[in-house]
């Protein structure tokens, strides 16, 4: 506990476990953010542990990194635990959205619009079955299918990866939120995959927790990892020596974020059959309500 430590050590834990915290919801691991900023996996190591003593010039490349904002890793008195989401939303809003808020905190928020129903969107970390489930339940149900990752590569003429590479994870995260306001201006009902990250990303998991019935497609960190494997997917987090303590520590990062979905589905130790007749009932009850819906319209 870092009340009984003296200041300066009591900062430098807080320091860490933010820079630990931020590089799990972004779903790096150790390995990757040491390569991406050019600072060595023990130096990194040292900093999340609380015994880096680190400048501000080597903190900032961390930052850029992970596509973080410097004073979001900085330990300071916060008004509210969720103060930093919400000073990222102001960041990035635009001035339309900030006079919706400034109307919604004075009270004044009440004839705000509705955001129109776009289908069915599933969020849950790699390998937990986004794409094959989400492929075979629009296919049960006569909706399109949707991969935002496939939407993005599209439009930008780009792999992820390339996009990554050549604009960052802040430059990916800006795609990601213009193809999902493309996708939403088509007015049709879809199943739509997202990447795991999305949650991290406050304006864009807003808006699909707002346009989509969301489901959190869950599974045991051992299963995502197979499944991950088994795809032959060989990303640093797939072949990582500590991939198993990483992914772990970006589940617990990211667990109450997906736990805002509207639903969850747990795959454990299912086929993918089960695993697919789990989601359509889970769907029912929102199936049911667009039906009654179009019979009065």
């Amino acid at each position: 506990m870092t009340e009984n430590l003296d200041p300066e050590t009591g900062f430098l834990e807080q320091l860490g476990q933010r820079v630990r915290t931020v590089r799990a919801l972004r779903g790096m691991s150790r390995k990757v953010l040491a390569k991406v900023s050019g600072i060595s996996e023990r130096y990194i190591a040292q900093l999340e542990s609380g015994k880096g003593n680190v400048s501000i010039v080597l903190l900032r490349r961390v930052s850029n990194a992970m596509g973080a904002h410097l004073e979001d890793l900085i330990p300071a008195t916060e008004p509210a635990p969720d103060w930093p989401m919400i000073r990222d939303l102001l960041r990035k809003a635009t001035p339309n959205q900030i006079a919706q808020a400034k109307e919604a905190l004075s009270g004044q928020g009440a004839s705000a619009h509705r955001i129109s129903f776009s289908g069915i969107a599933l969020i849950g970390l790699r390998g937990a079955g986004k794409s094959t489930l989400g492929r075979m339940l629009a296919k049960q149900i006569g909706w399109s299918f949707v991969e935002l990752n496939k939407e993005i590569e599209r439009q930008n003429g780009l792999s992820v990866a390339e996009i990554i590479a050549l604009y960052g994870q802040e430059g990916f995260r800006r795609m990601e939120q213009a193809a999902l306001g493309q996708l939403l201006a088509r007015k049709e009902l879809m199943v739509l995959a997202t990447g795991g990250g999305i949650v991290s990303e406050p304006l864009t998991f807003d808006l699909i927790l707002q346009s989509f019935y969301t489901i959190w497609l869950k599974a045991r960190p051992e299963e995502h990892m197979a499944r991950v494997r088994s795809q032959g997917d060989l990303r640093p987090m797939a072949d990582d020596r500590s991939a198993m303590d990483e992914l772990r520590t970006i589940l617990l990062s990211r667990e109450p974020l997906y736990a805002r979905a509207s639903a969850v589905v747990d795959t454990s130790g299912l086929s993918v059959d089960a695993a697919a007749a789990r989601l359509v009932d889970a769907v029912a009850p929102v199936l049911q309500s667009e039906a009654r819906m179009f019979a009065r319209g």
